[in-house]
Parts: structure tokens; C-alpha cells; sequence
């Protein structure tokens, strides 16, 4: 939360330098607000505010940040309460994203689920067969050899396998929708996977990479299937 509020402030001090009504053109402006400008460029770069999910009123912003550094100015809040303001308004924030991502995702599941070529399980995994063949299929606690690419419903890349002969996936440590559909396939088979948030990353999601309530679409190709009981899953990633 330090580093957040630092954050804060630092945005806060480029508006507070040189915060005028009216758009300047700050190629010409005086070195003081050029530099301001500069910095306020920098921070939004670097910082995308946009995230958390508040709305600012930047006026304020600035007179908090005023209060702070400019000796003859009060606070109006100690340092406890604006904490405490701050840590509601990202709660409430990141509560009504969450809830808007769960109507957004039980939306997508319901028409995805009535395409042509989409079987449903009784868990709730969605999954299409690109590529079928027969044979054995893994266990849960099976090794497996695989390439693969996870993706969001809006097509951006979370997750991809690097190695050229593929990447060693122990079933028993991985998401319950990547064990539950990895088992359905034989070697040699493509699947592609769209698994509910309830059965990958939930609520909480991966901050930077999976957002709340977010359904994962995963293209698989199983290359081979390791059922040795007494392999130890932790010597691949030495």
C-alpha cells in the first residue's frame, strides 16, 4: 500500500506543479511545467491508474498532495484516515469489477456453450475436439508432454508452452479444469479447453495477467503420457 500511495503522490505532484484549466502547450512552457508535464507523461506510462478502477477528481488530488508538502497547510485527514478511505474505495472498486466480470463470463459460457462442437461437463468445462485420436488417456496424477497456448476470451496470450518438444505438465499440480480436460484426450490429440473461472483462478484471479472471473481457453496437443509411479514431478523443473 506504501508503494501505491508513493504512486499517488508522485502523479499528484505533476498536477499540483503547474494545474491549469486550459490545455498548455508545454513545448513552449517555462522549464518548470515542462518538466512537470514530462513527469506526468512518465508516471502514466509506467503507472496505469486506469486499473484500479477509481475515478479522480484532480482538483482534489492535488489539494491533498498540497496539504502534505506545503508546510503552512493543514491536512484534513491524518495519515490513519486516508489510508483507510483509500483501502475502501480499491475494495469497492475491485468488488464491482469482479462482479461485472462474473455477469460478463456467465454471458460468454452460456452462448459458448450452444455452439455446434462444444461438449459441456458435468463440472461445467466447456471443450471442442480439434484433432481425436484413441488410446490411452493420463490420470490424475500422470506427467504429462504437451504444447499449448492459454489465451482470455479476448484473445489475449496469458500462458504459452516454449519448448520445442514440449512442455512437462504433472497433472496433480496444475488448475482442476487443465486436469479434468487433459484427461479426456489419448496421445496425439488437440483439444481446446474453455475453462470457467471456478475451476482455474476464481475471484482473485492473477493480478497483471488474469483478471477476476476470468474464463481460460486452452489450445492442447497431448504428446505423450508418463504414468511412472515413482517419478518425482519436482526433478523437471531442475
Amino acid at each position: 500500500m506504501k508503494k501505491l500511495i508513493l504512486i499517488f503522490c508522485m502523479f499528484s505532484c505533476a498536477a499540483a506543479l503547474n494545474a491549469k484549466a486550459i490545455q498548455e502547450d508545454y513545448r513552449k512552457a517555462e522549464e518548470k511545467a515542462r518538466i512537470s508535464y514530462a513527469l506526468g507523461m512518465w508516471i502514466g506510462a509506467n503507472y496505469d491508474l486506469s486499473d484500479l478502477g477509481l475515478e479522480f477528481d484532480y482538483t482534489a488530488l492535488t489539494e491533498g498532495v498540497r496539504a502534505v508538502m506545503e508546510k503552512d497547510m493543514e491536512p484534513q485527514f491524518s495519515q490513519q484516515e486516508a489510508m483507510e478511505i483509500i483501502e475502501t474505495a480499491l475494495y469497492d472498486a475491485m468488488e464491482k469489477i469482479a462482479e461485472e466480470n462474473r455477469a460478463v463470463e456467465e454471458e460468454y459460457l452460456f452462448k459458448n456453450s450452444q455452439r455446434p462442437g462444444i461438449h459441456v461437463t458435468q463440472s461445467g468445462l466447456q471443450y471442442e475436439i480439434l484433432e481425436d485420436t484413441e488410446g490411452e488417456k493420463p490420470e490424475n496424477f500422470s506427467m504429462v508432454r504437451v504444447h499449448y497456448t492459454g489465451t482470455l476470451t479476448n484473445g489475449t496470450l496469458f500462458d504459452e508452452s516454449y519448448e520445442e518438444d514440449g512442455a512437462y505438465i504433472p497433472l496433480d499440480m496444475v488448475i482442476p479444469g487443465w486436469t479434468e480436460g487433459v484427461m479426456l484426450m489419448s496421445v496425439g490429440s488437440k483439444y481446446r479447453f474453455y475453462i470457467p473461472s471456478n475451476l482455474a483462478y476464481g475471484r482473485d484471479g492473477i493480478q497483471g495477467y488474469v483478471p477476476a472471473f476470468s474464463t481460460l481457453i486452452f489450445d492442447v496437443e497431448l504428446l505423450e503420457i508418463i504414468n511412472d509411479d515413482y517419478y518425482d514431478p519436482y526433478s523437471y523443473w531442475e
